[in-house]
């Protein structure tokens, strides 16, 4: 079985900003964490922008075999729905599935996963993610973008608790 760092990329259906709010991208990092803390995965980079995700993470031995991408997806989308029923139920229509087997949809069907085989690869792609919110104008320097992993890489400070090094498992 292939346990490899994968490079994983969640789109929000439509590129709608769903993400743009803090509690929003608060549910999809204690969803991380608790993946990391139950020994699903081993997370070494992420950034949450306001319409999409990256991750790099490689599933630990027990969960090789399992869709740990789609219960992440599944549980951060059911989440996210509770939380807008209350005060968001406009936005929350408009994210109203035509599907027989939902009855919302939060992302976009084909999420992208790649397999980092080397670390310049990995290394690439860390930058990449790291740089997204710089382009994106959320701010001058990727260490300053809050929901996301470069203040590990860049200053070695671990503000979540539950990042690896991608270099641990390469």
């Amino acid at each position: 079985m292939d346990n490899g760092i994968e490079f994983f990329t969640a789109t929000c259906l439509n590129w709608r900003p769903l993400l743009q709010f803090d509690g929003r991208k608060d549910i999809v990092m204690n969803s991380l964490r608790f993946l990391v803390k139950d020994n699903r995965i081993w997370l070494y980079g992420f950034v949450i922008m306001p319409n999409h995700l990256h991750l790099m993470w490689s599933k630990q031995n027990e969960w090789v075999s399992k869709s740990v991408s789609q219960m992440f997806l599944k549980y951060t989308a059911q989440q996210i729905k509770f939380g807008m029923q209350n005060q968001y139920r406009e936005e929350l229509e408009g994210y109203r599935s035509t599907q027989s087997d939902r009855q919302y949809h939060f992302w976009e069907r084909r999420s992208y996963p790649a397999t980092m085989h080397n670390r310049k690869v990995a290394s690439q792609k860390i930058d990449y993610m790291h740089y997204n919110p710089v382009k994106a104008g959320l701010c001058a320097l990727p260490e300053q973008y809050h929901y996301s992993s470069a203040r590990y890489y860049e200053l070695n400070q671990d503000d979540w608790g539950f990042i690896t090094h991608y270099a641990e498992h390469l």
